[in-house]
């Protein structure tokens, strides 16, 4: 089943910049092969289902390889059975109907 997330991984107790352990989780992420894009607040990432799921687990692995004794995650997903659909292809929809108005 293909999936696309959206995932906030956010370590508690390592004090206010957690930049670098993001810059962790997205060496994992960019190291899986899937396809995902970075945003202010988490990444999008899209592919099968265990896939992305491994790819969560790995950035709590490496996260908490650097020494955060907590993490809190928000994870969103949506999976459609109707028909195949890409991140591109939702963002694709709306500025769509942006240009046309």
């Amino acid at each position: 089943m293909h999936v696309i997330i959206d995932l906030c991984v956010v370590p508690l107790g390592v004090g206010v910049s957690v930049s670098s352990y993001v810059a962790q989780c997205q060496r994992v992420i960019e190291a899986s092969g899937l396809n995902y894009r970075m945003h202010a607040y988490g990444t999008n990432i899209e592919g099968p289902w265990d896939d992305v799921m491994a790819v969560v687990k790995a950035c709590h692995e490496r996260v908490h390889g650097m020494g955060a004794p907590r993490i809190t995650t928000t994870l969103k997903m949506g999976t459609r059975t109707d028909r195949d659909q890409r991140m591109d292809d939702k963002v694709a929809s709306v500025e769509t109907l942006l240009r046309d108005g």
